[in-house]
């Protein structure tokens, strides 16, 4: 029969987290990301074009036809709603890809790099989505929110900075 008390202290040492080694984390720096970028601008644009000009025909052509618009009233509202599924189309490129299991656009996913937090984990939709929106806030300020990138410690833009990210190499 065991006579340990259940209530005592753990007589083993436990291993602090400090003591294990870590992987270190390399941040994808500036110019890096430009690239990814551009190959995501790339992509979104091709893809972009060829809905805009499939749903403009379709859309543009089919009221004109039954006359329901003028072809300058068609236009306009074709134009109004080709820039709206854009903007969603961009919104839901970068934010389902960087909170998927590849945590990268196809530039990022190209060039090895991907989207984590700042632990290193993957992020959710929820993270994946503030830093999408938080984008606009770094190019409001004239850009200078995106070139904090190549002079952070972290190589973190303004985005990444509220949203609790880091873009890290694989």
């Amino acid at each position: 029969m065991d006579n340990t008390n259940p209530y005592a202290a753990p007589t083993t040492s436990l291993k602090l987290e400090e003591d294990s080694p870590k992987a270190e984390i390399r941040h994808a720096g500036f110019w890096l990301r430009v690239v990814a970028s551009i190959i995501d601008g790339i992509v979104l644009q091709i893809g972009i074009i060829i809905i805009a000009v499939v749903f403009g025909l379709l859309a543009g052509l089919g009221a004109v036809a039954i006359g329901i618009f003028t072809s300058e009233e068609a236009q306009l509202i074709v134009e109004l709603l080709a820039n709206l599924l854009s903007i969603v189309i961009n919104w839901l490129y970068f934010t389902l890809l960087e909170s998927s299991s590849w945590q990268a656009t196809l530039g990022k996913k190209a060039l090895g790099i991907k989207v984590t937090d700042e632990q290193g984990n993957r992020i959710g939709f929820g993270r994946a989505n503030g830093r999408y929106w938080s984008k606009i806030l770094s190019a409001l300020i004239l850009g200078i929110g995106f070139l904090m990138v190549a002079f952070t410690q972290r190589k973190q833009g303004l985005h990444d900075i509220i949203a609790g990210t880091l873009v890290i190499k694989k």
